[in-house]
C-alpha cells in the first residue's frame, strides 16, 4: 500500500522547482493533490503538472492563488474542500527571495518577501486547521531554509522570513498537538533550482561546495522525499521539529 493512499494534500508554489517535485512525490504515493501557482506565466507549467499527476491515478488540480493574500487563501482552501472533501496534508512551500544588502534594501522589497514567505504560512495554516481539527488529524509542513538558521549577508529579509517560519512551526505544534495535528519544518540548504542557479558557476560555486560536507548541492527530489516522510505516518510521533536537509552545511 502507498504511504499516502487516499489522502488529500495541498502544496503552495508548486508550478516548478521544489514545489513541483513535492507534488509529484506525494501523488506517486497515492495522495490527491491540490496545488497553487501565482503568475500567468506559470499557467502552462501548472497545467502540465496537473495532467502529469492525474495520469498517476489520483485527483489533481492547479489553482491560481497568491499565498501571501489572506482572502485568496480562504477562497482557495474552500474550493479544495468542496472538490476534494478534506485536507490531510498542507505543504507551505511558496517563497521568493529579493536579495540585497540591508543598506540598499527598500521597504517594498522587505514587505514582499515577508508576505510571500512568512505571512503565507499563517494564511494557509489558518485555513486548513479547521478541517484538520474536525478530522482529528493532519500534517502541516512548512518550508524554511538553512538561511533562516544561520543567516547570510545580503539576505536579511529572506533569513528573517525563514526564521519566522521556524518559530511559527514550533508554536503551532504546541497548540495543535492535542488534536493529533503535527507541524514540522524543513530547512533546505543549497538546492539545484531556478532560484539558486547563479550559485553553480565560477568561484561562488567552489566556495559554497567547500562548506558542504557532502560536497554537492541538493536535489529538489531529496526535499520531496523529506516532505513525504513528514506527511506520512512514518513520522507520526514527530512534531515541532526542523529537519535540516542541507548536506551537513549547518554542523
Amino acid at each position: 500500500m502507498k504511504l499516502l493512499e487516499g489522502k488529500v494534500s495541498i502544496v503552495t508554489g508548486a508550478a516548478r522547482g521544489i514545489g513541483a517535485s513535492i507534488a509529484r512525490r506525494l501523488a506517486e504515493q497515492g495522495s490527491h493533490v491540490a496545488f497553487t501557482y501565482v503568475s500567468e506565466s506559470s499557467a502552462e507549467k501548472a497545467l502540465a503538472l496537473e495532467q502529469e499527476l492525474s495520469a498517476l491515478g489520483v485527483q489533481a488540480k492547479a489553482y491560481r492563488s497568491h499565498a501571501g493574500d489572506f482572502a485568496q487563501c480562504e477562497t482557495f482552501v474552500n474550493e479544495v474542500l468542496q472538490q476534494f472533501g478534506t485536507v490531510d496534508v498542507c505543504v507551505n512551500n511558496a517563497g521568493i527571495s529579493k536579495d540585497n544588502l540591508l543598506l540598499r534594501m527598500n521597504k517594498e522589497q522587505w514587505d514582499e518577501v515577508i508576505d510571500v514567505n512568512l505571512s503565507s504560512v499563517f494564511n494557509m495554516t489558518k485555513q486548513v486547521i479547521r478541517p484538520m481539527m474536525k478530522a482529528k488529524k493532519g500534517s502541516i509542513i512548512n518550508m524554511s531554509s538553512i538561511i533562516g538558521i544561520r543567516g547570510n549577508a545580503g539576505q536579511s529579509s529572506y533569513a528573517a522570513s525563514k526564521a519566522g517560519i521556524i518559530g511559527f512551526t514550533k508554536s503551532v505544534a504546541h497548540e495543535l498537538g492535542s488534536r493529533n495535528i503535527r507541524c514540522n519544518a524543513i530547512a533546505p540548504g543549497f538546492i539545484e533550482t531556478d532560484m539558486t542557479h547563479y550559485l553553480k558557476e565560477g568561484e561562488a560555486a567552489t566556495a559554497f561546495l567547500q562548506k558542504i560536507p557532502l560536497g554537492r548541492f541538493g536535489k529538489a527530489e531529496e526535499i520531496a522525499d523529506t516532505t513525504l516522510f513528514l506527511a506520512s505516518d512514518l513520522s507520526s510521533y514527530i512534531t515541532g521539529q526542523v529537519i535540516s536537509a542541507c548536506g551537513g552545511l549547518n554542523i
